[in-house]
């Protein structure tokens, strides 16, 4: 049975049957606007994996092909995730209002004999919309993105410029034959694997730290529902 106005503590906000309404439909545009921005990292991902794709097909198209657009989409992918980063901390917003009031109004809601509102929740999500925020850095959208999808596009690149290296046109024989192949212009092969190394040592340092970062933020919170 539910909870009785006499049983409401004074602390608890009680909407009434208009606010409630007004409330529902502020929580669908969040999370139409959610989806929206959930659409928009969908778009970039599938850039990043269609100019891998040509980059794949250029590459191997020949034996004789050369590796280098493999390198050379390593800056586009860069940029996809630079700019799905940005749009991450976007969704996350819109994201964390819609997954705010699921948590404080309509689950209460949903629990037989319980209170509808929960004390405080909407002070933290008007504050939220009078001085709106990110919640989380760049650096941690940065490290979510390539947890989640860009790792494995980059560990894509890298094996597939190895495997082109070791063998196209013909399979290696030798470790100065594989310097010789990833040899770029005037650059020496050792240095371009040696920064293919570093290339993705750091994606994978920041998306190692950005957990951590994560993990650490999580077990700090004094509330497990907190936006971000």
């Amino acid at each position: 049975m539910q909870a009785s106005e006499a049983e409401v503590p004074a602390s608890v906000r009680v909407f009434s049957g208009p606010e409630l309404g007004a409330i529902a439909h502020l929580y669908r545009g969040e999370v139409y606007r959610s989806t929206l921005w959930r659409t928009r990292l969908d778009t970039t991902t599938n850039w990043t994996v269609v100019t891998l794709g040509v980059a794949l097909s250029i590459a191997f198209s020949s034996p004789a092909a050369s590796p280098l657009p493999l390198v050379l989409v390593g800056v586009l992918i860069m940029f996809f995730v630079t700019i799905e980063a940005r749009r991450y901390r976007y969704f996350n917003v819109w994201r964390a209002r819609a997954r705010w009031m699921e948590i404080h109004l309509y689950a209460p809601m949903l629990r037989d004999g319980d209170l509808h509102m929960e004390k405080g929740w909407q002070n933290d999500l008007a504050r939220d919309y009078r001085m709106p925020r990110y919640h989380i850095s760049f650096f941690t959208a940065l490290g979510r993105r390539i947890r989640r999808n860009y790792l494995w596009i980059l560990i894509i690149q890298m094996v597939a410029y190895l495997g082109k290296l070791v063998v196209h046109p013909t399979a290696i024989t030798s470790i100065d034959e594989l310097w010789a192949r990833a040899t770029v212009g005037p650059i020496p092969g050792q240095l371009m694997l040696v920064a293919g190394i570093v290339y993705i040592s750091v994606w994978c340092g920041v998306a190692v730290i950005s957990y951590r970062a994560d993990r650490a933020r999580h077990e700090a919170r004094t509330e497990s529902t907190a936006m971000g």
